[in-house]
């Protein structure tokens, strides 16, 4: 979600209450990540609700018993907490609540991920899954089909990642390919993998090169890119037989294209230098 002024600062809140939350063990993560996307559903599916829940003429009490009473029994606590602290906030426009809130569900299952110590694993298969669509047109094509319906989607992601994906990544998947809200399906990708990255407080490189990596190759330049950059690093390796002799490294929007060699060399000089 890329939040601006009042949104920013009422998205960063509500992650902090999350993360209040989930520090507890009798929180369950998965149940709240399940709950608070059902709420995005269906603040996306009716616009004059979540126009009344971010109406900035409207006293933030007043929503928040709104919320309460339309969620009353219909979600655990912890999630009609999370949302009616969701709704006093100010936000910049209405879209952004339930940017917010689907930001929320995934942050959840992220976290779930994260305590059964399966974080790692979660990422590479978010980043092993959008290679896959990017090279098989007619299995993106199916997942983007807007007249198929969201149960022949869910089932066929099941089959493709059901008992070979962690759970979390299948739920991650399932849900964007269900309720896209506009984006591709490359960009929901990334931006998961993105909150997956953040949840160690790191950075994501993607590397591609011409053959596999050694385990010594990965751990220089992950360490390199790390000094550089000064977070920790998850690389999500590729290999692309046309990368003749060298690699490619993207961070975020940076690219850089070199020799493995000459790129580690310079990143060594520039480490120095600092």
């Amino acid at each position: 979600m890329t939040a601006h002024g009042a949104s920013r600062e009422a998205l960063a809140a509500a992650r902090e209450r999350l993360d209040a939350l989930t520090d507890s063990t009798s929180v369950d993560a998965v149940q709240l990540g399940d709950e608070l996307a059902a709420v995005t559903a269906l603040l996306n599916r009716e616009v004059s609700l979540r126009r009344v829940l971010t109406d900035p003429a409207q006293p933030g009490e007043a929503k928040a018993e709104l919320a309460q009473r339309l969620l009353g029994g219909q979600v655990g606590g912890s999630t009609a907490d999370l949302v009616t602290g969701l709704v006093r906030s100010r936000w910049s426009q209405s879209r952004d609540l339930v940017d917010a809130l689907e930001e929320l569900a995934s942050i959840a299952d992220l976290t779930a991920a994260q305590r059964a110590n399966a974080l790692d694993d979660v990422e590479d298969e978010l980043f092993r899954f959008g290679r896959i669509v990017a090279s098989n047109t007619e299995l993106r094509a199916a997942l983007t089909d807007r007249t198929a319906s969201k149960a022949a989607k869910s089932e066929l992601l099941h089959s493709l990642l059901g008992g070979r994906a962690n759970p979390t990544t299948e739920r991650l998947v399932t849900r964007l390919v269900a309720a896209p809200r506009g984006r591709s399906l490359e960009a929901g990708l990334e931006s998961l993998s993105k909150l997956a990255a953040e949840r160690r407080n790191r950075m994501v490189a993607v590397v591609t090169s011409a053959v596999p990596l050694s385990d010594g190759q990965k751990q220089r330049l992950g360490a390199a890119l790390a000094k550089l950059y000064g977070r920790p690093m998850h690389l999500n390796l590729d290999v692309d037989p046309a990368v003749v002799g060298g690699m490619r490294v993207q961070v975020g929007d940076e690219i850089i294209d070199g020799a493995v060699a000459d790129r580690l060399e310079d990143a060594r000089r520039r480490i120095v230098g600092q």
